[in-house]
This record gives C-alpha cells, structure tokens and sequence, in this order.
C-alpha cells in the first residue's frame, strides 16, 4: 500500500473541440511507481466529458472485464477518481471525485493539435494505520 507521502500524476490529453482521446495515470509509492494497463483511457475515447463524469466503477469493471482481478480494479478506482477529478477541475464544475485540497491542475498546454491538462492528486491527509508488504508476512 502506498505511504503516506505519495502522491498521483494525471495527463489528459483531448482533442481541439474537447473530445477525449487519453490519459496517462501513475501513482508514486515508497516503492515505486504504480501503473496498470485497465483499458480505461481505451475505453473512454471519443467520449464527452460530461460522458466521461457519468461511468460508474462498477459497470467499468464489468466491462473492461476485471471482475477477477483486484490488483486492477484498485488501479481502476484511483484512474476513474483522478479522470475524474482533473475532467470537473478543467470544466470548472462541483464534482464527488473533485477534491481542491487534494487535486490540483499544475498545467493546460493548447496547442494546434491537442489540449493537454496535467494534474498532480495529493494523498488524504489522514490515511489509516498501514503496515509495510515487507513487514506483513502470513505466518506460518
């Protein structure tokens, strides 16, 4: 589990009238970077944002068929809420996954071809008691 010092990177890139076209989403731990390959960004392609704030966890996970694999549906459910989050900060609008003191915009490049929105989602400030994967072993 992440420590309490990581934090979460997001880029959006979109199209010049707004349309999505992808994202990049890693979360940084004590022991390294967290990545997984979920078919979200696959998924919402040529979505709208509006679209994009709609999809529901649940439906995601049966659709990109991860209901057997908990690694990815974790990785999911961080992907979904910092789309989301970076989507309702970039529009301006209230939105469950957008949090001002966590979430923050640090850019919005336009160019000719793309918009690209990059955000940085800071770790709650109180996370519970978590022990170190090297210090919880089963035992024996």
């Amino acid at each position: 589990m992440p420590c309490s010092d990581s934090s979460s990177g997001l880029n959006i890139r979109l199209d010049i009238q707004e349309g999505f076209l992808s994202f990049e989403f890693a979360k940084i731990t004590c022991s390294g970077e967290i990545s997984a390959q979920t078919g979200l960004s696959l998924f919402c392609r040529g979505k709208t944002l509006p679209e994009i704030l709609d999809l529901d966890f649940s439906m995601l996970v049966s659709a990109l068929n991860l209901n057997n694999d908990q690694e990815k549906q974790f990785i999911l459910y961080l992907e979904l809420e910092a789309l989301k989050a970076g989507i309702a900060q970039y529009l301006g609008i209230d939105h469950p996954a957008f949090d001002p003191e966590r979430c923050r915009i640090t850019s919005i490049e336009h160019t000719n071809d793309y918009i690209e929105i990059a955000q940085v989602i800071l770790p709650p400030k109180e996370l519970p008691k978590i022990i170190s994967c090297a210090k919880s072993t089963p035992a024996p």
